[in-house]
């Protein structure tokens, strides 16, 4: 019995063993009409294989192009596109910017650096001020969403102050808007739940004792 860790390995899997088998034997044909056609049978087997991507842009060229990686890039047959070469497609990726506007105060999200940066270039007034407050009161809600239950202004204040680089300055003149804290949906249903048992409970104990007393 010979089993598929004896075999040779497929270069890609998702078409199975038989379509690597005529791709194989495709690049065997002497004949450069016969080898042609026999490209474009196989391409047609391909496409079978996948028949919710007939319709997308590009598609067949996709197929050509995984012929010429699982014929290892030596089949020679005329391609109506440009044929890729080992070095094309073994081309590392270029290496991707990570972000480096990261913070100690991530939870207060990238609106809320924006809106600072906003904030910073408008002229003093009430306008300004009111945004300041507007943007205080918007990290308090993103601090409660992700830490404890309760925050002092003034420690929504000083973050302002030190994300804004000094820039948008607050005083406790005028407090905060209270923020309700937000409970799990899961527990709030189970606490409901427990309630209406401890209810039901309450009422077939009262029922049970008028029924006694008659």
């Amino acid at each position: 019995m010979e089993y598929n860790t004896q075999r040779k390995k497929l270069i890609i899997p998702e078409y199975g063993r038989h379509v690597q088998q005529l791709v194989d034997h495709c690049m065997t044909i002497e004949d450069d009409d016969e080898r042609n056609k026999f490209a474009k049978s196989i391409i047609d087997v391909m496409g079978d294989l996948n028949p919710h991507l007939r319709d997308v842009p590009d598609f067949q060229h996709k197929l050509w192009d995984q012929l010429f990686i699982m014929a290892n890039f030596e089949l020679k047959v005329d391609s109506p596109y440009p044929i890729p070469t080992k070095a094309e497609m073994n081309t590392t990726p270029k290496k991707m910017a990570y972000p480096s506007n990261e913070s100690k105060y991530r939870y207060y999200g990238t609106n809320v650096k924006k809106m600072i940066e906003i904030a910073k270039s408008w002229e003093e007034g009430d306008k300004k001020e009111g945004l300041k407050y507007v943007i205080a009161n918007q990290m308090k809600k993103n601090y409660l969403k992700w830490n404890k239950d309760q925050v002092e202004d003034e420690v929504i204040f000083n973050h302002l102050e030190e994300l804004s680089n000094g820039s948008l300055k607050l005083s406790s003149k005028e407090a905060l808007m209270n923020v309700p804290v937000q409970t799990n949906s899961n527990t709030s249903y189970k606490n409901k739940n427990r309630n209406n048992n401890s209810n039901y409970r309450n009422q077939k104990k009262n029922n049970f004792s008028k029924n006694k007393n008659k």
